[in-house]
């Protein structure tokens, strides 16, 4: 095989691992401090997506700039979601959890699809392309995958080197000592879920630098998939465990993909993800906890 092909793939699985990495992050975060399973995140990443396409086509502000709109609005949005609907709902059956979650996933791609409508839209946003041998990878990508990676250490040195980030510890692994200790609990799951919301909404941002063309009401439940499957890879609630679960997952996908289409397979992108499955319960049986325990 060519080594330049080798070397390629490689990156461009260490840069599409890496923003499969934050999307994933988002929704471990929140199973980590609330112990609820947000399945309004891929509607939230497909938000973060219109709000790149809207600014930009608007007002000519580059996915760079959106990013902070995504966090600030996510942030906002989760800590009143928060407050409105899911504090009655801490400690509550999983089930009515993932219930009032769905319904939100559902007013947020109602909404999208009344106001943008049903069809793929994108934009043209680039910063050019860098070579490797015969190959190319665009620098608005490798900048996502950057991007992507900073976050998640700048997350890990909030969580673990701040006093606000041993208080979001602290109420995820005992809310009732936390409380007991003189933390307002109800902030913390608030400011945690609101952090979830803007990580899932800024990385439907990255998801445009990686690829600005398809986006549509429903961009974000491939995503959400992917982001299950990788929590559990990583292990359920780990920081590190989700975005290493990420690369692994980008690797995988990078290099299954172009194999099963020189083979002919009909559906390269179905067999790509029946062996990304079959390879995580693989995994699963040798690690049940995942890859990383929290």
């Amino acid at each position: 095989m060519d080594p330049g092909l080798i070397i390629f793939l490689f990156l461009q699985g260490l840069v599409l691992g890496s923003i499969y990495g934050i999307v994933a992050v988002g929704l471990s975060l929140i199973f980590g401090i609330a112990r609820i399973i947000n399945l309004s995140h891929g509607a939230l990443i497909m938000w973060g997506a219109y709000t790149a396409l809207t600014f930009f086509v608007g007002y000519n502000l580059s996915p760079l700039g959106s990013l902070f709109i995504a966090i600030v609005v996510g942030l906002s949005l989760g800590a009143s979601i928060f407050y409105l609907v899911l504090r009655r709902l801490i400690g509550a059956h999983e089930l009515t959890t993932l219930l009032a979650t769905f319904a939100l996933s559902i007013f947020l791609e109602e909404i999208a699809r009344l106001n943008y409508g049903l069809d793929y839209r994108g934009f043209s946003w680039s910063l050019g392309v860098v070579k490797i041998f015969d190959y190319r990878l665009t620098y608005s990508s490798i900048l996502a995958g950057v991007i992507a990676l900073s976050t998640v250490i700048i997350l890990t040195l909030f969580l673990y080197k701040t006093r606000i980030g041993s208080a979001l510890r602290g109420v995820a692994q005992d809310p009732v000592g936390a409380y007991i200790c003189g933390i307002d609990v109800n902030k913390i799951y608030a400011l945690g879920i609101g952090i979830g919301f803007g990580l899932a909404m800024m990385s439907g941002v990255i998801i445009t630098m990686y690829n600005p063309t398809g986006i549509n009401p429903y961009l974000g439940a491939p995503y959400l998939l992917k982001s299950f499957v990788i929590v559990v890879l990583g292990g359920l609630g780990s920081i590190i465990g989700a975005y290493v679960g990420g690369i692994i997952f980008g690797l995988a996908e990078v290099v299954l993909f172009p194999l099963y289409d020189y083979l002919h397979f009909h559906s390269p992108m179905s067999m790509t993800l029946f062996t990304e499955f079959v390879i995580l319960l693989i995994l699963l049986l040798i690690r049940p906890y995942g890859l990383f325990r929290r």
